[in-house]
């Protein structure tokens, strides 16, 4: 017998959609795991793979904010498209999985944070301003480490809610050490802007919803991203990783075939 057929999941659905909506993924991490598990157990089967913890299910949950993505959510580690694309490339095109590194994570994925630290040690740094995750509590504009120190800055999603972007990617390129390098992935809305925008004076949280895609984002990114970057001093690298995985690879492995990875190298 179906599982699904035997017990309604839609109340478990429609509340993990109130706190994927309303609750900050930070403190949904710490909060949600034992629900989402559970809700994981009816969707046990190998067309989907974790490629971080490793699971399978017939398909992935949905998530989004505004928008609701599907095939996205692991319910065991929750890792998204993102997670799961990036530790893809760590595995397959860079030392990170090789080596003994000098890591430093800005706002740590949960998903990651016990894996990293595994391969890493006392070397992989975890940094936050707020996070109860984080080891360092930091503001990413004034980073409490001497220059030249890592070998890999991870940042995910989080230059979109600081005060001054490339300020804070200037610090990455101080305290990285010359050829390390950055991951520095973030959120791109449809549709894309020629020019990044950003407005100050717009406070109404659902107007700001509506233009940056969350209340709490100073800004909407546009196709200068790369140009950004540079402007802090690191060489920006457009990464098209997945571009040409087959359909049925990205689907399996729930991850987005169009998402750019964006590298920032220090020379």
């Amino acid at each position: 017998m179906n599982p699904e057929s035997s017990l309604s999941l839609q109340p478990m659905k429609n509340l993990i959609s109130i706190l994927i909506r309303f609750v900050p993924r930070k403190y949904l991490q710490l909060f949600s795991g034992f629900g989402l598990k559970l809700m994981g157990f009816f969707y046990v089967g190998n067309k989907v793979e974790c490629l971080v913890c490793n699971h399978r299910y017939k398909k992935f949950l949905p998530y989004g904010r505004i928008n609701s993505r599907e095939n996205a959510l692991c319910p065991n580690c929750l890792s998204l498209e993102r997670h799961r694309l990036i530790w893809l490339y760590l595995k397959e095109k860079t030392n990170f999985f090789n080596e003994k590194l000098k890591i430093l994570h800005i706002a740590p994925e949960h998903c990651f944070m016990k894996r990293f630290e595994k391969q890493h040690g006392d070397n992989y740094i975890t940094a936050d301003i707020e996070s109860p995750l984080a080891k360092v509590k930091m503001d990413v504009h004034h980073i409490p480490f001497e220059p030249n120190h890592f070998d890999v800055i991870l940042c995910n999603h989080v230059l979109e809610h600081v005060r001054d972007d490339i300020q804070v990617m200037k610090e990455f390129n101080r305290v990285l050490k010359p050829g390390g390098w950055a991951i520095l992935q973030i959120p791109f809305f449809s549709p894309v802007p020629e020019k990044t925008f950003e407005d100050n004076s717009i406070t109404n949280k659902r107007e700001r919803e509506k233009i940056f895609g969350q209340d709490d984002h100073v800004r909407k990114y546009g196709k200068d991203y790369a140009q950004r970057i540079a402007q802090s001093g690191l060489n920006p690298i457009e990464e098209k990783f997945a571009f040409d995985f087959p359909n049925d690879k990205a689907f399996h492995y729930g991850i987005s075939k169009g998402e750019v990875i964006y590298k920032g190298v220090k020379a």
